[in-house]
């Protein structure tokens, strides 16, 4: 699962893959520094992974990823080709998510694209240009589904439809995702595949500011949020544990990866031995024979069931055999949703 880090040039976008991946990247200060897409794998944090790897013995443990993509500074008229426009949309395009990072600092030593310090300005800039990037895809596709709707081809009316809610919202400035769409209805969901709208993915905003405790404008509160000082991050990069705990400095970079792998619709279950002890990410929603997928995709197929128990159970008992003995390990069968936490051994 992708996210695409994105906002205008110079808001923190690189230190804070920088900070994330600890990989180096240029971050120069200066529009457009960053051209190709960075792409660095980030671990997301699980302290319930430990407490089973200590419990089974075992020998390694494997956390579950994200992937998180830096992408060229946009700036207003993007959708029209300004600036690093098309090569951003089409980066954008590829991601499951974005994280829009939003300057919510001053400092008068760092360039901003438009020379003013206006968070709810700089959000409307790039969401518009994503609408209007939208826009032009959802009328090239009404002007298909018109005249498969004049050929009476199947489905056309539905998906045609839905195109014109589309149409509607972005046209009042607002973000597909918005839209509360039935996506077990086959030709709806296959138009939303088809059309790939940047503004129909899942939307986090990173405000960056100088002080993780201030309180920002209602409306900034009001979206999916999460503040970070990107400036204490990079610098926490120098720092030795000690040091930073010296100084009573603290990361909240696990908050941002909790945080984008919650909008994505993400769950982990777990599973742990002694020669593994590892996290495995899935959809919301998934029954178990989905669920195995993660692992290998012959578990779909070949799944006869799965011994589940929740991780905090099995720590108590002590031991999967011994939870085994007691009777603790639920059967469960091809129905079974999958939950956050369960610890699963599949039978196949």
């Amino acid at each position: 699962m992708k996210i695409g880090i994105v906002g205008l040039p110079n808001v923190g976008k690189s230190t804070l893959f920088k900070a994330l991946t600890r990989n180096p990247v240029d971050i120069n200060n200066y529009p457009f520094c960053t051209i190709e897409p960075n792409v660095g794998i980030v671990k997301v944090p699980d302290t319930r992974l430990s407490q089973l790897a200590e419990m089974s013995q075992s020998k390694k443990i494997v956390p579950t990823v994200i992937e998180f993509v830096d992408i060229a500074g946009l700036v207003k008229g993007a959708s029209t080709g300004e600036g690093l426009g098309n090569k951003f949309l089409a980066n954008i395009r590829e991601v499951d998510a974005i994280a829009q990072v939003v300057r919510a600092f001053d400092n008068s030593n760092i360039i901003h694209v438009h020379n003013k310090i206006d968070p709810e300005s700089d959000i409307e800039i790039i969401n518009t240009e994503l609408i209007l990037a939208d826009l032009e895809t959802v009328k090239k596709a009404k002007t298909r589904l018109e005249k498969d709707l004049r050929g009476n081809k199947k489905g056309a009316d539905i998906q045609l439809a839905v195109v014109n809610e589309i149409q509607k919202i972005l046209e009042e400035g607002r973000l597909a995702n918005e839209l509360k769409l039935d996506l077990t209805e086959e030709y709806t969901a296959q138009i939303i595949r088809e059309l790939s709208l940047l503004t129909m993915k899942p939307f986090l905003y990173v405000y960056n500011v100088s002080d993780i405790n201030e309180k920002l404008s209602e409306s900034l509160e009001s979206r999916n949020h999460t503040k970070l000082d990107i400036k204490i991050e990079e610098e926490l990069l120098e720092m030795t544990k000690e040091e930073a705990a010296e100084l009573e400095i603290k990361s909240n970079l696990d908050n941002l990866i909790l945080k984008a792998y919650e909008i994505l619709g993400l769950i982990t279950f777990l599973t742990t031995g002694v020669d593994e002890s590892r996290a495995w990410t899935i959809k919301k929603g998934w029954t178990a024979p989905l669920a195995g997928t993660a692992i290998h995709n012959d578990f779909k197929d070949k799944f006869i069931r799965a011994e589940v128990v929740q991780w905090g159970e099995l720590l108590e008992i002590g031991s999967w055999s011994k939870a085994r003995e007691l009777g603790k390990l639920r059967l469960e069968g091809k129905e079974y949703m999958v939950q956050d936490g369960d610890v699963i051994e599949f039978k196949i």
